[in-house]
């Protein structure tokens, strides 16, 4: 492994291990929430659940969308290098071969 893909590498780790929910297995929907520079309640809104579903983190429909969210984000982040440039690219930046939908719309599409 280069220098490079090591560095990558440890950005994804070191990202998705941020997203743990303290002593669980769990994505915890407020440190992804924050991580994404969104409110709490708007979360519910980009992983497609009931805003109240947010309050149980082991609810299999949140982490599995919340699991896909912090796939495409890790795949970016090897891509880019950077995990700010990747939720960048995430939320924001339209795939011509999707509509022009961002990798956030098509997620949330399923």
């Amino acid at each position: 492994m280069t220098h490079a893909q090591l560095a990558h590498s440890k950005a994804v780790s070191g990202f998705v291990d941020s997203l743990q929910e303290p002593r669980t297995p769990y994505i915890s929907p407020k440190r992804l929430s924050q991580a994404l520079g969104v409110k709490v309640a708007n979360l519910a809104q980009l992983t497609g659940v009931h805003r109240n579903t947010l309050r149980n983190p082991s609810s299999e429909r949140l982490q599995g969308r919340m699991r896909e969210m912090v796939q495409v984000i890790s795949a970016a982040t090897e891509l880019t290098g950077d995990v700010d440039k990747a939720i960048y690219w995430y939320r924001n930046e339209p795939i011509a071969d999707y509509g022009h939908h961002t990798a956030a719309d098509r997620v949330l599409q399923g």
